[in-house]
């Protein structure tokens, strides 16, 4: 796999009948290794070193857009079981466009977070939602996970 722009950390990796998971800290299982499951472990770890609550945590998340079902990547909720967090990930190999940020800004519209991060392991966009407004914000960092 690819060395990403996030902290290191040794995951659990099997291998089965010649396929590699990987184990999900989050859904307490092993998950089929692919590139994006690659980021998206390694962008749990980096919010969990991030001080972001493990619990508060929801991986491939159902949801429903325009009658048809779609799944997010990760979402992290506030201590109010709020969406806080929206987070869409990508394989390196994906270039990080204004349709990455469409395709999470539509998920958004469903789900409501204050915070959206998009990233590909390389690459890593944060941005402050304006819900009124639907406009976004970008940020320079990943948002401080609030204390109470």
């Amino acid at each position: 796999m690819t060395l990403l722009n996030l902290p290191a950390f040794a995951p659990k990796l099997r291998k089965s009948n010649g396929k590699i998971y990987i184990f999900d800290t989050i859904r307490r299982k092993f998950v089929r290794l692919t590139p994006e499951e690659w980021v998206r472990q390694h962008f749990v770890n980096y919010l969990v070193l991030s001080q972001y609550p493990k619990n508060l945590f929801q991986v491939e998340r159902g949801l429903k857009y325009n009658q048809r079902q779609k799944r997010s990547d990760i979402l992290v909720l506030d201590r109010d079981a709020q969406p806080f967090l929206l987070v869409e990930c990508k394989s390196t190999r994906i270039q990080i466009n204004r349709q990455t940020f469409e395709q999470i800004s539509i998920y958004n519209h469903t789900i409501q977070a204050k915070y959206l991060a998009l990233t590909n392991g390389l690459q890593h966009f944060y941005a402050q939602v304006d819900i009124q407004k639907q406009e976004l914000c970008f940020l320079e960092d990943l948002p401080h996970f609030p204390d109470n």
